[in-house]
């Protein structure tokens, strides 16, 4: 007997009632489902009794590739109901498709994805027919608010149509081959049996021509095994309605399941008439004003849309049309995100913000507790409580204790995992901050049971996984990657001793090919704090440390000099400079560079004519700390660089930013606040307007206690009496305030010239 072959669209309530309909009708021997074939011999924990939604979570690492996948189940997903009736009704039933660690699904996060350019085109030939925009609302017209009769016709037809001519994938190819061998195994064994086939839509045209050719092998397909050291293994994980929402990114499905949910419960009009109700609840609790007369309105007009488009009872999108057109009162600045099943965009009317968020519910699913769960679990479990972690109360760790450092990596390793529940308040920002106690708050935990059993795809303890996810984020930075101080960090503080001499290694070689000073820079200056102050962690004077300072200095310097034709000022290269000289000054024995080498490089970048103007400022001020005594004065070095006042702010800048010290230091006629001020004088109006932001910036390398005492000293030298502090305080943005000024003596300027000034 030829199998039955039902096609569906994933998260459809009408497909899934047509799947419970057709297994109670047909009472089949087999009933073969889309899903992952090496979890045939677990298929008891699919119902032990879980709160959908839920997904099956498969992850895979090797050497060369780590993967994971989701299959989302929900009350109304055809795979859950062909699971759920098919046992009801005493049928053997079997996951046919191929599993998740499979290469067919690499470039799929979902494992019901289903995006082929085929699929799209035909549907948007099919959407311009009957004269919609979207693909999910001609769905809801053609299936979720039709009459149930012909249903199984009506799929075949769209599902051929859809498929038509397109050819699959390489890896939709494989799987196809692989289910169609299933169901010509079964069939074999079925003999007059009826057997019910499962899977989606677009599977189903080239299932039934390849179940139709004969068998290649006898039995079962076994499912393939995979590759010697390769990590792998699957876990159900509580999934939420926000996941599986296609306005969330979902990549296959159903939009709205809030909706969908309530339309597989009691129908369309219910769920219409729900989401009427929902979506003027959040409004009213958002302080957002609805009339009844508004009510009203729209009621009308989603019944006037709905007939208009054929529909026998409103669809979603006639409700959400009919709430907007008269809801929102106001232009809207980008498309309804249901007409083309888009994201929210930044900016989005706020009422149509509550109206998708309505549509997609906060349901959050839960297993049953005997539902089997990785190592990783349980070890979480047991450190958190080891520390006291397993209320909301803040937790404080005094790093310098062994159960402070213990409590803290416990923490860090966590949210290195992407783990939700805690997050850091308090505690050291870098290797050189000399903070030594950490604060821990407890925050929203929503997710944090999924994300620790994904989590445990890196490994079985918290150690284990957090060193894998380090090394994989060490593994995968490239020369350009400007993440890499954050990396180093991140290890230290997880405590990864074993991972950190590798990763270092890995640094080490980085930095000695990386493009971006600002980047060597942050890693520079976390390894020189790490080198010079953890006695905590354990890395003072590590000699890893020592091979990525000397790279890095070496690096940056060579870098910088070699930095010509950028415009304008980028803080960047004036910090890395900066962590140049702190090392240079605490390390100096760790470095192939000499400080006699680097302050004659230095002079060489101040004086290059090509190089921006805010590192030829920085190497000023690297020069004066390195050699201060053949420096002419920093009076001089202004007035030498003051004729090209457009890019004075900017040499000001990199001059701060490596000698601040020695600039509030320098005082007297020659001193460079003289120089400047002499030369801020000698501006005109429109220069000093022009000249304003890259000072502001220049300054702002300055803490408020220095740039107090600067004012004092101007008002000062200027023969004045008055406050310092009041100087500093203005009441408007000084930008501002010049630009009104300038603007203010051009407006004199005019009336003057017509003789209009005193005019009565």
């Amino acid at each position: 007997m030829p199998a039955v072959f039902l096609g569906v669209r994933h998260h459809s309530p009408a497909c899934a009632r047509l799947v419970a309909d057709t297994v109670r009708r047909l009472r089949p021997a087999y009933v073969l489902v889309e899903g992952p074939a090496d979890l045939n011999g677990r298929l008891d924990e699919l119902t032990l009794g879980h709160d959908l939604p839920i997904a099956v979570f498969g992850h895979y690492r090797d050497a060369e590739r780590t993967a994971t996948t989701w299959a989302p189940l929900c009350d109304y997903s055809p795979e859950w109901v062909a699971l759920r009736e098919g046992r009801a009704a005493g049928a053997e039933v079997l996951f046919v498709d191929l599993p998740s660690w499979h290469p067919a699904f690499e470039l799929r996060a979902n494992r019901y994805a289903d995006a082929e350019a085929g699929y799209a085109e035909a549907t948007a030939r099919l959407c311009e027919r009957f004269g919609t925009g979207s693909v999910d609302a001609l769905w809801d017209g053609l299936f979720e608010v039709a009459p149930a009769d012909g249903l199984a016709e009506r799929l075949d037809a769209y599902f051929d149509l859809v498929r038509g001519d397109a050819e699959a994938d390489e890896g939709d190819r494989a799987r196809e081959a692989y289910m169609a061998a299933w169901v010509r195994a079964v069939l074999a064994e079925a003999g007059s049996a009826t057997v019910l086939v499962v899977t989606g839509g677009f599977h189903t045209p080239a299932l039934r021509a390849l179940a139709a050719r004969p068998a290649q092998a006898p039995g079962r397909p076994a499912p393939p095994e995979p590759p010697p050291g390769s990590v792998h293994g699957s876990y159900l994980v509580p999934y939420s309605f926000r996941q599986l929402d296609a306005f969330a990114g979902y990549q296959s499905g159903m939009p709205s399941p809030a909706y969908y949910q309530r339309l597989w419960e009691d129908g369309p009009e219910a769920a219409g008439e729900d989401l009427r109700r929902s979506v003027v609840a959040r409004l009213r609790r958002r302080r957002h004003p609805v009339s009844t007369a508004d009510l009203v309105a729209a009621a009308a007009l989603t019944g006037s849309l709905a007939a208009l488009r054929g529909h026998r009872v409103p669809a979603r999108t006639d409700v959400l049309d009919g709430l907007a057109g008269a809801l929102v009162k106001d232009d809207l600045t980008q498309p309804l995100p249901w007409s083309e099943r888009a994201p929210l965009a930044p900016g989005s009317h706020p009422v149509v913000v509550e109206m998708v968020a309505a549509c997609s519910g906060t349901r959050t699913g839960r297993l049953h507790p005997a539902t089997p769960a990785p190592p990783l679990v349980h070890d979480a479990a047991a450190r958190l409580a080891a520390i006291g972690a397993t209320g909301t109360r803040p937790l404080t760790c005094d790093l310098t204790t062994e159960d402070g450092l213990t409590a803290s990596r416990t923490l860090h390793r966590l949210r290195v995992l992407g783990v939700p529940g805690r997050h850091r308040t308090a505690g050291p920002a870098h290797g050189a901050d000399p903070v030594t106690v950490e604060r821990w708050e407890a925050g929203p935990d929503a997710g944090r049971d999924a994300a620790l059993i994904e989590a445990g795809a890196y490994g079985a303890t918290l150690h284990e996984a957090a060193a894998t996810v380090l090394a994989e984020r060490a593994r995968t930075a490239g020369p350009a990657d400007t993440e890499l101080a954050a990396l180093l960090l991140d290890t230290v503080l997880c405590g990864a001793t074993a991972l950190t001499d590798r990763l270092l290694g890995t640094l080490t070689a980085t930095v000695a090919r990386h493009p971006d000073p600002g980047a060597l820079g942050a890693v520079l200056a976390t390894a020189l704090g790490l080198w010079r102050h953890d006695r905590v962690y354990g890395t003072a004077r590590s000699p890893l440390l020592s091979a990525v300072l000397d790279g890095a200095v070496t690096r940056i310097l060579w870098l910088v000099e070699g930095a010509h034709g950028r415009s304008g000022s980028d803080p960047a290269g004036p910090t890395a400079l900066a962590a140049v000289r702190d090392t240079l000054r605490h390390a100096p024995g760790l470095l192939t560079v000499s400080a006699e080498d680097a302050a004659a490089l230095a002079l060489r970048i101040a004086r290059d004519p090509h190089a921006p103007a805010d590192l030829r400022g920085a190497a000023h001020g690297l020069h004066l700390t390195l050699a201060p005594a053949t420096e002419p004065g920093l009076g001089s070095a202004v007035l030498a660089v003051a004729g090209d006042r457009g890019t004075l702010g900017d040499w000001l800048g990199g001059l701060f930013a490596l000698a601040r010290e020695e600039v509030t230091a320098d005082s007297g006629d020659g001193s460079l606040l003289a120089a400047v001020d002499a030369v801020l004088a000698g501006l005109t109006d429109a220069e000093f307007l022009i000249a304003v932001p890259a000072l502001r910036q220049a300054f702002g390398w300055f803490p408020p206690r220095e740039r107090e005492r600067i004012a004092r000293r101007l008002i000062e030298r200027r023969g004045l009496r008055g406050s310092a502090r009041g100087l500093l305080r203005t009441t408007a943005d000084p930008l501002q305030l010049a630009a009104a000024r300038a603007l203010e003596e051009n407006v004199t300027a005019l009336l003057d010239r017509h003789g209009l000034r005193n005019a009565r």
